[in-house]
């Protein structure tokens, strides 16, 4: 079995390796073939992968490859964690919306809105070169926006199996587990518990929580409002926790706390990606020393937390046909009642070898459903503007997001990002 991961130069792939190495009893793994158009970051982490692998037996083979559509050939699976533009498009995202004002992240508002635009037409270029030379091939999209991502790819490569994947369920789930075993003073397998999220991605609301199918949700929120109330800066409004009985997303802080996240905008450099850049020159150069054969501790830096479990896990479940519930990104289908059929949302899902089934699931109350909807509309017209080229559609993209620029000052934005991003917007 082939898997391949386009984007193999990050510095996250030797995690991904890791996972790999843990998982092969049950997933038979026979060539891991990493794929990246910079051969100088490619034969650094490749090389350090390919020890990594001989140092446990090389019980698979770690091929290394520039061209996309040799990679992908006869692959089962293809993992996308790609950056266009590499972290010095990221950094122009940021300070593209730090000179407006406006919050600049890599997924949310125009930073989400330009890393988009640069990246949905190589995703649908993977996707073709699955459907041509890989067919029956799954992608698998780690790529942000994860979710605006696979929007796309639910629009113009539907028949190509795709799952957008975020590890910040997983992350939650697991600081959740971490906290009740600390009040209860016992270990509970993973594996037992189940967290129920549901939205979009960057965007989501976690609801309810499970151990042996035992709902804990009440102890959980309480446990929370008790951290809350004991912190001198707490993270959420209490009250607000309080009243929703759910805990969001710590993305949604660009929503509900706009005002503490421009703050501390204010105090660049650096900025987050200015910090990768410097955390990624040091891992690269400990990549590269030949008696490397585990990964660093300064991984960690990097964030990604769980990325292999996540990845693995849901690789194997795949691919045994386990019937697992995982929360991914897919096309809801209808599983959520009164909600648009053909969006993608983060949700919990049956995961077999014949694809990714939402499960069926109440959907969230109005003051969360209001947000939803606006967001998602800003991403089915990037979608748009994406694919076609479409200014018009780039224009009303963010105009309809709420933290993006007031109305006259949009098409000066848009220029500047068209114009910043030329080079990676042959479409427009």
């Amino acid at each position: 079995m082939k898997v391949t991961v386009i984007g193999g130069g990050s510095t996250y792939t030797p995690e991904l390796v890791n996972g790999f190495l843990e998982r092969i009893a049950s997933f038979p793994l026979t060539e891991l073939c990493l794929m990246d158009i910079n051969k100088a970051r490619l034969d650094i982490v490749g090389g350090f992968a390919q020890r990594m692998v001989e140092a446990k037996g090389a019980p698979f083979t770690v091929s290394l490859s520039t061209d996309q559509r040799q990679a992908i050939q006869n692959s089962s699976y293809v993992i996308t964690q790609l950056r266009v533009g590499m972290m010095e498009a990221r950094r122009s995202d940021e300070y593209l919306g730090k000179r407006y004002g406006i919050l600049g992240q890599e997924t949310t508002g125009i930073g989400g809105m330009a890393k988009a635009l640069r990246t949905i037409p190589v995703i649908l270029d993977i996707a073709k070169d699955i459907r041509e030379v890989a067919p029956g091939g799954t992608l698998v999209n780690f790529t942000n926006p994860a979710g605006l991502v696979t929007e796309a790819l639910s629009r113009y490569a539907a028949d190509v199996q795709s799952v957008g994947v975020c590890n910040v369920p997983i992350t939650t789930k697991m600081n959740i587990l971490e906290d009740l075993e600390q009040s209860l003073g016992t270990s509970i397998p993973p594996e037992t518990a189940q967290l129920d999220t549901l939205g979009l991605n960057h965007l989501s609301w976690h609801r309810g929580f499970t151990v042996n199918g035992e709902d804990v949700w009440s102890q959980v929120i309480q446990g929370m409002i008790t951290d809350l109330e004991a912190s001198q800066e707490p993270e959420w409004d209490i009250r607000a926790i309080e009243s929703l009985k759910m805990i969001p997303n710590y993305y949604l802080q660009y929503f509900y706390h706009t005002d503490r996240k421009l703050a501390a905008q204010e105090k660049w450099p650096p900025s987050r990606a200015e910090e990768v850049i410097e955390i990624e020159k040091g891992l690269l150069n400990q990549y590269a020393d030949p008696t490397l054969s585990e990964p660093p501790e300064d991984l960690m830096k990097r964030g990604g937390a769980y990325y292999s479990t996540l990845a693995t896990q849901l690789l194997n479940a795949h691919y045994n046909d386990l019937s697992e519930t995982h929360i991914v990104n897919v096309p809801h289908g209808g599983a959520v009642k009164g909600w648009p059929e053909d969006w993608v949302l983060e949700m919990p899902c049956r995961v077999s070898s014949d694809g990714f089934h939402p499960l069926p699931t109440e959907p969230l109350p109005p003051v969360c459903y209001g947000l939803i909807a606006q967001i998602k509309t800003f991403e089915i017209l990037t979608v748009e503007a994406a694919v076609h080229g479409d200014k018009d559609a780039a224009f009303q993209a963010i105009l309809a997001h709420p933290l993006c620029p007031p109305a006259d000052k949009v098409q000066q934005i848009l220029d500047e990002l068209l114009d910043t991003n030329r080079e990676y917007l042959p479409q427009f």
